[in-house]
């Protein structure tokens, strides 16, 4: 029976019978795993406060039949403040459905896991804006993945380009000015710019990136349509979010 001890953050849970609970688990050094915690909802159970919905800890868990399952959890933090702000929680939950839908059963992937271990600790210390954090998290989600975008060289003909107003989605970057501009979104310049000045940023310093909301328009459209390009799935937790934005800008 193997006995694994790894850092894991829970992506999301459910209730299990009358007292487990199925936890969603993206580990440091297994990726993503599936496993049972044997009577998590028991108001005395010991991990009735480590098996909630953002928890960071470090996990022993040992593989079952079917799935794994929890023998202990020692909480590192568990950014429960995602829990009191509506804007963060619904953040949170995006990064969590975006490793969800990116990442296969057990494909390990430890760069990544420290990318959305470092959004977490931002955005629980409201380090600049949240948006664009999100944003930069994508392109590190895309690059970890195998589908990071080129924006040094035209996508089609592999000449170098230093800007672009266009991207391709299917071929995955910019497209210079001689090729034929189909299959893609149109975008300016400096939107152009700013993706590529993310794609090179740490995510500890985007904070020092300052964009306007038509950029982050721009920007927002471009990474979401590339994410359905390639994982063949669209995320569904900031559609809440966008239209209560959209709701308030109306008022």
């Amino acid at each position: 029976m193997s006995t694994y001890k790894t850092k894991a953050i829970i992506l999301k849970t459910q209730d299990y019978r009358e007292n487990d609970k199925i936890i969603w688990l993206f580990t440091e050094k297994i990726g993503k795993i599936t496993a049972i915690a044997r009577g998590a909802k028991k108001n005395r159970s010991k991990f009735l406060s480590s098996t909630m919905p953002f928890c960071f800890g470090e996990f022993v868990i040992y593989r079952g039949k079917s799935m794994y399952l929890i023998n202990e959890v020692q909480i590192i933090h568990s950014f429960g403040e995602f829990l009191e702000d509506l804007e963060m929680l619904t953040y949170a939950s995006y990064l969590n459905e975006l490793i969800d839908i990116a990442l296969l059963e057990e494909e390990s992937n430890r760069e990544l896991f420290k990318q959305i271990v470092t959004a977490y600790y931002l955005m629980k210390n409201k380090v600049g804006d949240v948006e664009i954090l999100i944003r930069a998290f994508e392109i590190k989600l895309l690059n970890f993945t195998g589908y990071g975008l080129n924006f040094e060289n035209c996508c089609i003909c592999g000449k170098k380009i230093n800007s672009s107003n266009y991207i391709n989605l299917s071929y995955g970057g910019g497209v210079c000015s001689e090729c034929n501009k189909q299959g893609g979104i149109v975008l300016t310049n400096t939107a152009y710019n700013v993706l590529k000045i993310l794609s090179n940023f740490p995510l500890e310093k985007v904070h020092r990136i300052n964009v306007n909301e038509d950029m982050k328009k721009q920007i927002y459209k471009v990474l979401s349509g590339f994410i359905v390009e390639n994982y063949q799935k669209t995320p569904k937790s900031l559609d809440m979010l966008n239209v209560f934005k959209e709701g308030n800008k109306n008022e």
